[in-house]
């Protein structure tokens, strides 16, 4: 197999036995993106030399035994609001095009100690929040959205760029370009990854998140983040027993994305999980209101130094944050932050006994045009809950593109949640065990 197509679990495999070098991996993946990137539009800086310099020193290090982590000589990518040292971070905005930060933020940091090799920046909705849009486009359809604001990322990954990306998620910024680009992704508790050196849009919100090729390439991550391990043993699907969650924003499904649910849920059934419908209750109704409230509330502040010292040349949509413009009080605020901090206990008790809680992994496929990044819905009530998510392919929509799920867990419980998902991928993911190459 040609080694950009390999997950990241299978690479590492291949250079254990000598079989691959980083350097061969590191260069293929360059070869892809020569390939591909004039149609794809993923990346916004690549540090092809330093790249290769790196492969060749995990390459030594390797044959001399000596391997730093759980990544060693794997390339990822980075989307553009999270900094790589000594390699531009824009945030997509033309205010920032000379910004060069001297330190990695402290989730790349993670990933080099663990041997990993950042490969270049990807592209971004501006500031990860709204203005500029990115450039990128779909990998399976090129007039099609990968999604936002992690457009880049998701788009890499699922035109097997690299095996591993970086994102960020304030609503479905991660989780909504893996439904749309057929790629696995994880957004972990709120708050377990490190943000310093990200972007912040809504500090209540904000979350590292990442993509990759599979669970057991999610889970290395995860362990170079620093995430604890379970202490409880994996189960087999048979043993599972899942909550099939509509949620209350149902109506704003399009076609395709209710027949992917019911596909998983009828697989993981017939496997021999316990599946069983268990809605919100309705008091939850008002999640995606609050979370909006939220993200305006503390977006005013986030952005309120880019209007004292940039005036006019901040982005029309980003200066709506910064003046307020919806008119979001301190008393809505605190009232939507209240909301969610009390949500966040009652759904613990209401999916007791669950394992997962199984969802739509967006609205739909992949929106057509590339002026509109796509729905948040079906993500921003799980951001706003701060539950991990990971997102797994469920097939193709009606029109060929591709088209998630996701597996929702409980607070803190990442590692829990990524023992479901390894169990319950290869029902749930046609494509598991395969290579789905977009062309």
């Amino acid at each position: 197999m040609p080694s950009e197509r390999l997950t990241a679990a299978q690479a590492l495999a291949e250079m254990d036995s000598g079989r691959l070098t980083s350097v061969d991996l590191v260069l293929a993946c360059l070869d892809r993106i020569d390939a591909r990137e004039p149609r794809v539009k993923a990346w916004l800086h690549l540090d092809r030399e330093r790249a290769l310099a790196l492969a060749a020193e995990r390459d030594l290090e390797r044959a001399a035994g000596k391997i730093r982590g759980p990544l060693h000589g794997i390339p990822f990518g980075t989307k553009d609001v999270i900094d790589v040292a000594d390699m531009p971070c824009t945030h997509n905005s033309p205010l920032h095009q000379d910004r060069v930060p001297v330190d990695d933020a402290a989730c790349v940091q993670l990933l080099r100690t663990a041997g990993a090799i950042p490969l270049g920046k990807l592209d971004t909705v501006e500031f990860a929040a709204m203005g500029r849009l990115a450039r990128s486009t779909n990998p399976h359809r090129a007039m099609h959205t990968p999604g936002g604001s992690s457009s880049g990322s998701g788009a890499a990954v699922g035109d097997l760029h690299v095996p591993l990306a970086f994102g960020t998620q304030t609503g479905g910024s991660v989780m909504r370009p893996a439904s749309y680009c057929g790629t696995y992704a994880m957004k972990p508790t709120w708050s377990v990854v490190n943000r310093e050196g990200a972007k912040m849009f809504a500090p209540s919100l904000d979350t590292i998140g990442w993509y990759a090729r599979g669970v057991e390439d999610l889970r290395l991550v995860a362990e170079a983040s620093g995430l604890p391990a379970s202490d409880r043993p994996a189960r087999p699907v048979s043993e599972l027993r899942i909550a099939l969650c509509h949620t209350p924003y149902r109506d704003t499904l399009r076609p395709g994305a209710e027949a992917a649910l019911r596909r998983a849920a009828d697989g993981l059934a017939n496997a021999g999980a316990t599946v069983e419908v268990h809605e919100l209750p309705p008091t939850f109704d008002g999640l995606d209101t609050a979370k909006d409230t939220i993200m305006r509330g503390e977006g005013r502040a986030a952005f309120m130094p880019h209007l004292k010292t940039h005036g006019d040349g901040l982005h029309a949509d980003l200066r709506s944050h910064a003046e307020n413009r919806t008119g979001i009080s301190p008393l809505a605020l605190k009232a939507a932050l209240d909301y969610a901090a009390h949500a966040r206990t009652v759904f613990e008790g209401h999916y007791r006994g669950f394992d997962a809680v199984l969802s739509y992994g967006a609205v739909g496929e992949a929106d057509e045009g590339l002026s509109s990044s796509g729905n948040s819905v079906m993500n921003s009530l799980w951001t706003l809950l701060h539950v991990p998510v990971i997102g797994v392919p469920a097939g193709d929509g009606p029109t060929g593109l591709p088209i998630g799920v996701q597996l929702i867990g409980f607070r803190f419980a990442d590692a829990e949640l990524l023992d479901v998902a390894a169990a319950v991928a290869p029902v749930i993911d046609p494509w598991h065990g395969k290579v789905r190459v977009p062309g």
